[in-house]
């Protein structure tokens, strides 16, 4: 089902924006982070998805698994030509 919603063009320093309301926002399965593209067309603006939110180092973070990787740690001593 499509959501509609009629809204007010406001100043965000020197740019342009509209506040998608959150209904429509979940509709679109917009989430914050989420990358758009804009297109401008004879009827008017499009917004669309440009693929997937990035992810914050603290989400990196909580779905890291050492297993995956190695076993790879963080050295705490000088090793290699480090050490002198």
């Amino acid at each position: 089902m499509a959501k509609r919603a009629t809204l007010t063009v406001q100043r965000w320093g020197n740019s342009l924006a509209v506040r998608i309301p959150a209904a429509v926002a979940r509709s679109a399965r917009f989430v914050v982070g989420q990358p758009v593209e804009l297109h401008v067309g004879e009827e008017g603006v499009l917004v669309k998805p440009a693929g997937r939110p990035k992810l914050t180092l603290a989400q990196k973070l909580a779905v890291f698994d050492p297993a995956q990787h190695g076993g790879e740690v963080m050295a705490t001593h000088r090793i290699g030509a480090e050490e002198l």
